[in-house]
């Protein structure tokens, strides 16, 4: 086979490599974020939650 072929192989196999890998750094991403935002959200319950048993301790 001609060299040029060899090249264009190696540089699909190259690329699929690249795909697959960032992907899955990307669905880390997305993980991670979504859990950061999950605490966050949980930690504004909690507040509210203690908030409302003081004004209601307060009434």
């Amino acid at each position: 086979m001609p060299f040029w072929i060899w090249l264009v192989v190696i540089g699909i196999v190259i690329s699929a490599y690249m795909t697959i890998r960032t992907n899955r750094e990307e669905k880390e991403l997305e993980l991670k974020e979504a859990e950061q935002e999950g605490n966050i959200y949980l930690e504004r319950m909690i507040e509210e939650k203690e908030k409302r048993k003081q004004v209601s301790s307060e009434g």
